[in-house]
């Protein structure tokens, strides 16, 4: 029973920095990258600000705690009031940045194309630690909670998924793959999943670091999977789209698209539907039980900002320039707004605001009527 009290009073401390309506922590939602809000958002946009960078902004930002953090190729990281976008302050990094930030436990994380990692304090920007890898890092930062710590995990083009003690900043362990390592670590906070450039997706037990399976999937995974109960989600650069049964660590579905084109993006998980936009320009919605397609949508441009569903909604961003909001049932175009600019970021969507990033270098704060 002390135990079970232990553990309960643990997390409640680690999930202070969890979804909520208004908190929006880590780029797909939620450490099991599911792409899920259960904000409260209506059904149009209206633009609240916009705060200009000095290049590129392809990394999602997130939210939490009256902040956004976001991160540019200008090698800055900007912590901007949600409020009205005002600079509350910036940390110059070593190089760009592609990688999302996470925050967790009052600590933004973040790495680098140099292959830093920064651990900053939320509310003044102070740097409380550095890691280095050997390879650029493009995508999020993840956590699992053990016992009293919590590890972060990051994936780097030096092979390794590195877990790293959140309090210290030091190597608790790390784990060679054979090939880079592009997205980011999905977790259920018992295992590990990330695919790589090897065309394996990789099985990692989350305390040591060992490495229990690797499913074939036999070409390059650029982005990261989603996980729902012990099925992980995941597309591959050659149009595959894969469900994989963690359970008997076997491939339990898989799409293969006509057109052969990558998925550069991660999928969303939500009720009976799983969805991913590609770089066909479509958007595609499987049955996650049978992978028997269920609706596609078609977009002017190439697909790299992942989707999230909110309740009945997907919410999907295109290099065309446009936020669409599509119906969850059939895919149907519900609302779009005209950003007139290519957008490679994921929305964050907490309460009655949505912020994204783009590639005219700015941060864009949008309301709903």
């Amino acid at each position: 029973m002390q135990r079970l009290l232990v553990l309960y009073l643990l997390l409640n401390t680690l999930f202070i920095d969890a979804q909520t309506n208004n908190c929006w922590p880590i780029y797909r939602g939620s450490n099991t990258l599911n792409g899920v809000s259960n904000a409260t958002f209506g059904n149009s946009l209206k633009q609240k600000w916009s705060f200009k960078t000095g290049d590129k902004v392809t990394a999602s930002a997130v939210a939490c705690n009256n902040l956004v953090y976001a991160v540019s190729t200008d090698t800055y990281i900007y912590a901007l009031k949600i409020s009205n976008g005002t600079l509350a302050w910036k940390f110059k990094g070593s190089a760009a940045f592609e990688a999302s930030p996470i925050i967790i436990k009052g600590t933004v994380i973040v790495g680098d194309l140099s292959g830093s990692v920064y651990a900053l304090h939320a509310e003044t920007g102070e740097l409380l630690w550095q890691y280095e890898t050997e390879g650029q890092i493009s995508g999020s930062a993840n956590w699992v909670a053990d016992g009293n710590s919590i590890k972060i995990l990051i994936a780097s083009y030096d092979f390794f998924v590195h877990a790293i003690d959140l309090k210290t900043g030091k190597a608790v362990w790390k784990h060679e793959t054979d090939n880079y390592l592009n997205g980011a670590a999905t977790t259920d906070n018992k295992k590990v999943i990330i695919g790589g450039c090897d065309g394996l997706l990789h099985i990692i037990e989350t305390q040591t670091g060992t490495e229990t399976n690797a499913i074939e999937i036999g070409t390059y995974i650029a982005e990261s999977a989603a996980l729902q109960s012990n099925i992980a989600y995941v597309g591959d650069y050659d149009g595959g789209f894969y469900a994989v049964n963690l359970t008997n660590q076997k491939i339990a579905w898989k799409y293969a698209n006509p057109t052969g084109t990558p998925y550069l993006s991660s999928p969303s998980v939500a009720r009976s539907k799983v969805v991913i936009g590609s770089h066909d320009k479509k958007v595609y919605c499987f049955n996650k039980k049978t992978g028997n397609l269920d609706w596609t949508f078609q977009t002017y441009g190439k697909i790299e900002s992942s989707p999230v569903i909110l309740k009945d909604r997907v919410i999907i961003c295109s290099r065309d320039g446009f936020i669409r909001f599509l119906s969850l049932d059939d895919g149907k175009k519900l609302y779009e707004y005209e950003l007139g600019i290519p957008m490679k970021s994921t929305p964050a969507i907490i309460k009655n605001m949505l912020i994204l990033g783009a590639e005219d270098g700015r941060i864009y704060a949008f309301g709903s009527d």
